[in-house]
């Protein structure tokens, strides 16, 4: 699982991606040609890679989150090894933003404003998701920014655990997702009942 992003006007031609969760106190890095690898200093994993002058591999048209495809992966994955890198990435095509069915929401044992939900994605899956909305109900659509997302601002999402509960993605509101407020309701982005389960969230 790879969460990547590209911004040339905002940090220049470098491709970051993400592996795992990190914070940056925890970090530290090590760079071979035009690859640097960023690794926990305790366990010493890869939580990430920044890889300069990224258009010498591939043209990237994006500008923020983006999916790299199978041809992508293997082309990055071969400078890796070029580089004297032995770890290889894994990416993953699949929708990251879902609109999802909330099957059972039932209040965090630990908390007084926290809610434990299981959803149901896409492929009928059904993950638990820890949310804050005030809002979130049983039988409600909604959408869902999956292990792996990007969000607009910025945030990656990754599996988690809040308040000793485990939450694996999360249910978005209008705001997380870019869409002006005025436009809807506060708390969570409740859909229309015409949604279809398991598709791509469109905005």
């Amino acid at each position: 699982m790879i969460i990547s992003s590209y911004n040339k006007d905002g940090i220049g031609d470098v491709l970051l991606v993400m592996t795992k969760s990190s914070v940056a106190k925890d970090q530290n890095f090590e760079t071979k040609g035009k690859i640097t690898r960023i690794f926990n200093v305790l366990t010493k994993k890869t939580v990430g890679y920044n890889f300069f002058d990224s258009s010498d591999y591939f043209s990237i048209n994006a500008n923020g989150p983006l999916t790299l495809n199978t041809e992508q992966i293997s082309i990055l994955n071969n400078f890796l090894l070029k580089q004297g890198f032995t770890d290889q990435l894994e990416g993953d095509e699949a929708p990251k933003f879902i609109i999802g069915y909330v099957k059972e929401c039932i209040s965090h044992p630990n908390s007084d404003h926290l809610s434990i939900t299981q959803v149901e994605v896409d492929n009928q899956q059904v993950v638990q998701i820890v949310c804050g909305a005030a809002n979130i109900a049983v039988g409600q659509k909604v959408v869902v920014a999956k292990v792996g997302a990007m969000m607009p601002d910025g945030t990656a999402i990754w599996d988690g655990e809040l308040r000793g509960e485990k939450s694996r993605g999360m249910v978005c509101s209008a705001k997380e997702l870019g869409i002006k407020e005025e436009q809807v309701k506060k708390g969570i982005l409740v859909l229309p009942d015409s949604a279809v389960v398991g598709t791509e969230f469109q905005k």
